[in-house]
């Protein structure tokens, strides 16, 4: 009998008393051992990597994948308190993912999800969600800071053109009457012409006895002009002959077998249908001219940007050849028609061209200033960290600290700024220059604390718990 108890096991043969007072100090133990080095994490100074954030150690060293020296992370005030009192949970959200649940539990990574309290937001950051830096780190990772300021919001639409001919400038010239091409002038496209310059000369049966019976007219009829010669005179400038070619014919009181016909304008010959003997028919179009003293700049326009664009508005064209002239114009017209293919519109834009260097075909850089707002508040666009959730911005206070905010953003604007709708005020001092890497700092202070915060499944056990 006294062989068997002494083989059964110790925890049976001590009385149920002494039991449960040893259980209770196993769970003490328990709890000495895991939890509380984690408390005790809160109080440790935090060695991190500059370049690599995810490395955290207690003590001094390097870093295993670059070989960088650790610099020392100081945390918030909150790094060592316990959570807000009186605070009610609004929602869990991930320290590392867009996630957020109203349950407690795990993200998608596996990582304990952390409480948002009610009143608790990045955009009115508390101490927990501050930064501290020390100064020689502030130095080593070139910080750099600007001004949240208050200014006129103008966004610079910049778009392409391209140099067309302005339509009320060209002309074709034909003849009213039939005739032979005896001898061709201008002989080639795009030759550059006068007002009044000979283009051809023609033979016209029809207009050569018109000017004989303006001719006998006129001896009929000395002094002054009579109805026959007058129904003469007529005749030939219905012919579209010009007042200088009858003055001639008057003057010598010879008819001219021949007629230069002159250029009706100044422009360039941007087709050409004749050759030396050929016979032409009346209203049939020989010369295409198109002056350049004047010439449009259509510019694309797509649909979003159409709303911001007036008639009349100014501009600035700059051609991308030469010496980067830059030309100061306004629309003249947006056309009311929306292209299928590229969703865009066309702004047409008048230019003078009194040197001939703006030639039809050619691109042209169209930019159009668009007035937002006359007075908004503006912050530099590399003082945003853009997740794709969130846009947050870095807020300088004083003795290193830096807390993380969350704004609202309305448009870039010229001067890479940003438009800010809410999160920031005038004279906010932000963080221009090395803002990602808060970001990634202030990502694993909130990992941090939740590492080294209880839980309810750590919670020591009561004396009085059963085992």
């Amino acid at each position: 009998m006294n062989s068997s108890a002494n083989r059964m096991p110790f925890l049976i043969r001590i009385s149920r008393p002494a039991r449960a007072a040893l259980t209770s100090a196993l769970w003490l133990g328990l709890f000495v051992a895991l939890v509380a080095p984690a408390r005790l994490l809160a109080a440790k100074q935090l060695y991190t990597c500059a370049m690599h954030r995810q490395i955290v150690r207690d003590k001094p060293g390097n870093c295993p994948i670059c070989g960088m020296k650790l610099e020392p992370m100081r945390m918030g005030k909150a790094a060592a308190s316990s959570e807000p009192a009186h605070r009610t949970i609004k929602y869990y959200k991930s320290t590392m993912l867009p996630e957020i649940s109203k349950k407690p539990g795990k993200d998608s990574m596996g990582m304990e999800m952390v409480p948002v309290y009610e009143g608790v937001t990045r955009a009115a950051a508390s101490d927990a969600d501050a930064i501290t830096v020390d100064p020689q780190t502030i130095q080593e990772m070139n910080f750099k800071t600007s001004l949240v300021e208050r200014g006129p919001a103008i966004r610079s639409l910049r778009t392409v053109g391209i140099v067309a001919y302005d339509e009320r400038r060209l002309s074709v010239v034909t003849t009213r009457f039939d005739g032979w091409i005896d001898r061709l002038a201008v002989n080639a496209t795009w030759t550059s012409v006068r007002a009044g310059q000979t283009l051809f000369e023609i033979y016209s049966p029809e207009l050569y006895n018109a000017e004989l019976n303006y001719l006998v007219a006129l001896k009929s009829e000395p002094g002054t002009p009579g109805p026959l010669t007058r129904a003469a005179l007529q005749r030939l400038r219905l012919l579209d002959v010009s007042d200088a070619f009858i003055a001639s014919i008057a003057r010598t009181g010879k008819a001219r077998r021949d007629y230069p016909f002159p250029a009706p304008t100044d422009g360039v010959v941007t087709l050409k249908n004749i050759v030396e003997g050929q016979m032409v028919r009346a209203g049939e179009p020989l010369f295409h001219l198109a002056d350049l003293s004047r010439v449009w700049v259509n510019a694309q326009l797509y649909e979003r940007d159409l709303m911001g664009v007036a008639q009349g508005q100014a501009v600035s064209v700059r051609m991308t050849y030469g010496m980067n002239t830059e030309y100061p114009a306004t629309i003249e017209q947006i056309l009311p028609q929306v292209e299928n293919d590229t969703r865009s519109a066309v702004a047409r834009i008048a230019l003078p061209n009194p040197g001939g260097m703006l030639r039809p075909g050619m691109f042209a850089e169209v930019r159009i200033p668009v007035h937002l707002a006359a007075s908004a508040l503006l912050v530099p666009n590399s003082a945003v960290v853009r997740s794709g959730k969130e846009n947050v911005a870095f807020v300088a206070l004083p003795g290193g600290v830096f807390e993380p905010r969350t704004v609202v953003l309305g448009g870039e604007v010229d001067g890479g700024r940003d438009i800010v709708l809410s999160g920031l005020k005038a004279g906010d001092r932000v963080v221009t220059s090395g803002e990602f890497m808060l970001d990634s700092e202030s990502q694993l202070q909130e990992a941090i604390q939740k590492m080294i915060k209880p839980t309810p499944e750590t919670a020591v056990p009561t004396a009085a718990a059963k085992p």
